[in-house]
């Protein structure tokens, strides 16, 4: 397997020497497989797409970092106030994000539905810039991160389902510090799973 990951890094294969590969590899070891290479395949396109937009966005909020692009978190939070209410098991969490500004978000290791109640904006994710226009409602999915710009002033409402009601144990709960979190890795494996 190490000179396997080690051709990966370093000269990958085409589709069809994959295949041949997998082939040889799958016969000289007598392995039976519970999916066939296509599916394979299709499983190891996903993770490179979903590994290459992570290392992507991580190196654009860096590169941010380091030109002073970003606000500080004092300034984010004046210019961006938050409303937090609860109901029954939820946390509601209500953002006002002002006309031209651009933000990156943090990790979610929890999927939980959003809606733009107003405004307009675009945001790269991992399919590419996708523009919002309220009212508009959705799912975050597990490991998402975003960067953001907005044309106009939005408010933009998440809701969570937690027995918490402190802000900032609710923040652990939800919130992946970097995409190794366990959540986020389990979920992964979780995703690929249901490809096969």
């Amino acid at each position: 397997m190490e000179d396997i990951d080690k051709q990966i890094a370093e000269a990958p294969l085409s589709k069809e020497e994959s295949k041949a590969q997998f082939i040889e590899q799958t016969e000289k070891l007598g392995i039976k497989h519970t999916f066939d290479f296509d599916e394979a395949w299709e499983i190891g396109q996903e993770i490179r797409r979903r590994n290459n937009f992570r290392d992507r966005i991580s190196d654009i909020e860096q590169q941010g970092h380091d030109n002073d692009i970003w606000m500080s978190e004092e300034d984010l939070h004046n210019l961006n106030p938050i409303k937090n209410s609860f109901a029954d098991g939820c946390y509601i969490r209500e953002i006002f994000n002002p006309a031209n500004e651009l933000l990156v978000t943090k990790i979610h290791k929890k999927e939980h539905p959003f809606f733009l109640m107003s405004g307009e904006m675009s945001i790269l994710t991992d399919d590419g810039v996708v523009y919002l226009k309220a009212p508009h409602h959705g799912i975050t999915k597990v490991g998402t991160k975003r960067i953001i710009y907005t044309h106009t002033d939005c408010v933009f409402v998440t809701v969570h389902a937690t027995e918490l009601t402190d802000v900032k144990e609710i923040e652990e709960e939800v919130i992946a510090k970097d995409f190794a979190d366990p959540t986020i890795t389990a979920n992964d494996l979780k995703l690929l799973k249901k490809i096969i």
